[in-house]
């Protein structure tokens, strides 16, 4: 074991100061209430001791004593057993199932999109476009339930409402008809497991955009 891994003896995740799926994790390590260390690391410049871990550098990257967990889905299951109350994902196989088909579809067509608004450039406008679109394509599942696809917060609301939370710093006007994707949000940005998942970076540019 590295110096860098016996420094490490508590549960660590090295995370953005501002990124969707590190906000989706602290998002979900702060419904569970689980303490933890914070290690900040810059998007594409990973540190040394990130890389002693994780040979890829990315993050979100979770540290839980020997285990070492580095893709966001895995990251979220995983902490969701790990600590089971309150429990994230619904009992019945289908709608865990629907949820986790769910996360795919955004990481698969929205983040896409987000990456490349802030890439900037000629794509931008398309992106954001392309990102306004998918939401209203996804709006009767924000109809479906209080939730994302199911009553009670879920791990896939944990992804969505980082989308939702970016929007105006993004600069995505969604239409009229697409209110019901805002008041979902507006619940969760309510709770304090939101507010405890934020980095200051994220509150600041969501302050700042409104």
């Amino acid at each position: 074991m590295t110096q860098a891994a016996r420094s490490r003896s508590v549960l660590t995740l090295f995370t953005a100061a501002d990124n969707v799926q590190c906000h989706r994790v602290r998002m979900v390590l702060a419904a569970k209430g689980v303490g933890y260390d914070r290690a900040e690391e810059t998007l594409g410049k990973p540190s040394e001791e990130l890389l002693q871990f994780n040979p890829y550098g990315d993050v979100p990257t979770l540290l839980d004593r020997d285990l070492v967990l580095y893709q966001p889905a895995l990251i979220c299951e995983y902490l969701d057993e790990r600590y089971p109350h309150p429990p994230l994902m619904p009992v019945d196989p289908l709608s865990r199932a629907r949820l986790r088909l769910a996360c795919v579809r955004i990481e698969r067509e929205w983040l896409p999109q987000i990456d490349a608004i802030h890439a900037g450039g000629r794509t931008a406008d398309t992106a954001r476009r392309k990102l306004r679109d998918s939401l209203v394509d996804a709006l009767s599942l924000f109809k479906a339930s209080k939730f994302f696809l199911n009553p009670e917060m879920s791990l896939a609301d944990c992804l969505v409402a980082p989308v939702i939370w970016r929007l105006p710093m993004l600069n995505v006007q969604l239409p009229r008809e697409a209110k019901p994707i805002l008041d979902y949000g507006e619940r969760i940005f309510r709770g304090q497991g939101f507010a405890r998942s934020l980095t200051p970076d994220e509150r600041t540019l969501h302050e700042a955009a409104v």
